[in-house]
């Protein structure tokens, strides 16, 4: 009894020691394509170059990321033509489905936890229209690859678009309260991507420090408003055309990059020669350099809606009725297609001594033509019913039919 005993014990001691060494194992490494980002980087201007062409002289602030993420949910459902535009689109030709899928996850997994000292979260969700099948594997897919949550709702209830906003404001930790105002009579799915970000500088600005100053508006009038100042060392980039800063967050691994255009250029000059290769020249050539920055203190909302400026970016298949093949979403037929009815994209962001907190929120809405709920029909009771030539309207026949024999 006292060996079986002494057995027990050792065989206790040994599943610990073996539970401690697996606790103590590293992680797995998860990488990420170099493709994706490459691709997303190049989408990303090509998008903010529209947008500051259709928005000139405003204020911009848009996620590519967000943006990137809600189109590749939906373009795990096209085929044909349409998946041939949006991968020419979102720079992703030369990259299979499966790799497309599995750098967005690992892209996603990368990103969640970066850093201890700032808050960034990603989330996904998929709405169906309850009375509308999709196909089992386009939904599979957005789960396992964007751990999107899935939902069915009633499309017809006024409570629908209140759960959709509400899914977005706990997503944005309330900065963003609504993505969609209703929803469309032929609309049967929305594919939404939300991401908050908050962030503590590694150094902040003391307040005592915030000053009135003047901000130079594009037109040359001067604007008063509060500008926060600090001095240290950064990564610091100049050349010919701009001043560039890079403001590190928390432990160091996200920055606020800042460009500021000469005094003899400006911000159009610097935005017509913004594009992915400059920015991948420009980023090594920051270093570590003594100075002083002064950064006004700002918050801002931005709203726009994406189908202009993606159609220019060679989407227009996507959205036409006739055109459009989402076949590995749903089953295409002879009377009804879907297409993509509407891309929207919402950001928050707010700039001050303590840090920046920023929202994004893409909605990716798919419609339906022809469409109309199913119904269900039983004639159980008397009818009348008719013959009818519909080339001449030509009645053949008719007839009421109130005991069928």
């Amino acid at each position: 009894m006292l060996k079986n005993l002494f057995h027990f014990v050792i065989s206790l001691v040994l599943l610990s020691l073996s539970g401690d060494a697996m606790a103590q194992q590293p992680k797995p490494i998860v990488t990420v394509d170099t493709r994706l980002i490459a691709a997303n980087t190049q989408f990303g201007f090509k998008l903010f170059d529209q947008l500051a062409k259709q928005d000139a002289g405003k204020n911009i602030f848009v996620s590519p990321s967000s943006v990137a993420l809600a189109l590749a949910m939906i373009y795990n459902g096209a085929s044909g033509e349409t998946q041939q535009a949006m991968a020419k689109a979102l720079e992703l030709n030369g990259m299979s489905l499966p790799e497309v899928n599995q750098a967005n996850a690992a892209l996603q997994t990368m990103l969640a936890g970066a850093d201890p000292k700032v808050q960034l979260t990603i989330a996904n969700s998929l709405w169906a229209r309850k009375d509308i099948t999709f196909k089992p594997e386009f939904i599979k897919r957005t789960k396992d690859y964007f751990s999107a949550e899935v939902a069915s709702l009633d499309f017809g209830s006024p409570n629908a678009p209140i759960t959709i906003n509400n899914w977005v404001n706990q997503k944005t930790n309330g900065k963003i309260s609504k993505i969609v105002e209703s929803l469309p009579s032929d609309a049967i799915l929305y594919l939404l991507n939300a991401i908050y970000f908050k962030g503590n500088w590694s150094v902040q600005f003391d307040k005592a420090k915030t000053k009135d100053g003047q901000f130079m508006l594009s037109s040359g009038a001067k604007k008063k408003h509060p500008m926060m100042s600090q001095t240290g060392r950064y990564k610091y980039y100049e050349n010919k055309t701009f001043q560039a800063i890079a403001l590190p967050y928390g432990a160091g691994r996200m920055s606020l990059y800042v460009f500021l255009p000469a005094k003899d250029a400006n911000l159009q000059t610097f935005l017509a020669g913004l594009n992915a290769a400059n920015w991948e020249s420009w980023m090594p050539q920051f270093r570590s350099v003594e100075g002083s920055i002064v950064l006004p203190r700002f918050k801002l909302e931005y709203e726009i809606v994406l189908n202009n400026a993606l159609k220019a970016l060679g989407m227009e298949a996507a959205f036409d009725p006739q055109r459009a093949n989402f076949a590995e979403m749903y089953a295409k037929s002879a009377s009804a297609n879907v297409f993509i009815g509407e891309v929207k994209h919402k950001t928050f962001v707010e700039v001050n001594e303590e840090g920046t907190e920023a929202a994004a929120v893409t909605s990716g809405g798919m419609h339906l033509t022809s469409y109309t709920p199913p119904f269900n029909m039983v004639v159980d009771r008397p009818f009348f019913g008719a013959i009818r030539d519909n080339q001449t309207g030509t009645i053949l026949f008719m007839g009421a039919i109130v005991e069928p024999k």
